[in-house]
């Protein structure tokens, strides 16, 4: 279904502009139209079809297991579903919205928002095939973990807290309309008068943020200085992990993208946690996501969420530099 997304990139750079598809200034063309696109489509249908499931539906329920007894396994779930969903990390925003619509807990949703940029199924294949089985398995683990640990530390801190009075406003449940169902069944039109509403106010504050997001993201893109990082990062040193992770923050691509600068990484010589730690910090951890998220995250939760992202990669490359 993204493809369609490429596919209407494609067109518009290198078939209607004629652009040449070897140089960078097309190739941040085509990835701020495809990106720009995507996220828009995600945002509609996310936002809207979950604020009428909300009015459809008791949502209460599921919130109430999520944040029942069985958090570990919420984490674990939320966790597991990022592993599951192709979305980069500015892509994955519009679920973080659809989640905390559905008063999904904190933890859970950034557990999600943790491991859904690094782990996909394309990612793992390309990992398998250029990289062998052995890294593919660490890499994927390490990801869902990173996600189940960042998930419960921010419950543990009570992140919410930290959250925009924009977010914060869906979760009320003062006027819930699966509150109000209890009373009165929501006609069909009801329902989509309030999904209608709920889009309209989210993605009117929302979109002019993804363009800028988005747009230095495609500034930066193709960027990776393969040779530099090789060059001054391949010794092992202890402060080379750390040094690889604050490189790849300003970068941003996908996983799919990220795996064959890794391949030549390690076949120059960088040592594969180093590899691992870069390749977790361009994906999971980008400028772009840090516009996006400014918009409903205050900035203590931002420099908590970047801060536990790039300490859980580092401490990841140490400990794989040493066993490896």
């Amino acid at each position: 279904m993204l493809l369609i997304f490429t596919k209407l990139a494609d067109l518009i750079v290198y078939d209607l502009a004629g652009m040449d598809k070897g140089s960078h200034l097309a190739g941040s063309i085509h990835f701020f139209i495809e990106d720009v696109t995507k996220i828009y489509f995600l945002l509609v249908i996310m936002i809207y079809t979950i604020a009428w499931l909300r009015a459809a539906l008791n949502i209460e329920r599921v919130r109430d297991i999520l944040a029942g007894r069985n958090r570990f396994i919420g984490y674990v779930a939320g966790s597991m579903f990022g592993a599951v969903t192709p979305f980069c990390s500015c892509s994955s925003i519009p679920l973080f919205f659809g989640f905390t619509q559905a008063r999904i807990p904190l933890g859970i949703t950034m557990s999600f928002l943790i491991t859904s940029p690094i782990v996909n199924e394309v990612a793992v294949v390309l990992l398998g095939s250029l990289l062998g089985v052995k890294f593919m398995i660490v890499y994927v683990a390490v990801g869902i973990l990173s996600g189940i640990i960042g998930g419960m530390f921010i419950d543990l801190i009570k992140a919410e807290r930290f959250l925009m009075p924009l977010v914060k406003n869906m979760s009320k449940t003062d006027d819930y309309p699966d509150k109000k169902a209890e009373k009165q069944k929501m006609s069909f039109r009801e329902r989509h008068e309030f999904a209608r509403d709920e889009l309209h106010s989210i993605f009117s504050r929302v979109w002019i943020w993804v363009i800028i997001g988005v747009g230095l993201g495609a500034a930066l893109h193709g960027l990776v200085p393969e040779s530099f990082v090789a060059e001054n990062l391949g010794k092992g040193e202890w402060w080379t992990v750390p040094a690889a992770v604050l490189l790849g923050l300003p970068l941003y691509s996908n996983a799919t993208g990220i795996i064959p600068v890794a391949e030549s990484l390690i076949a120059k010589g960088l040592p594969v946690g180093t590899t691992l730690a870069f390749m977790m910090s361009t994906v999971a951890a980008s400028f772009p996501e840090f516009i996006l998220l400014k918009q409903v995250m205050k900035k203590e939760l931002l420099f908590i969420f970047f801060g536990m992202l790039l300490i859980l990669f580092t401490i990841t490359g140490w400990v794989l530099n040493l066993i490896l």
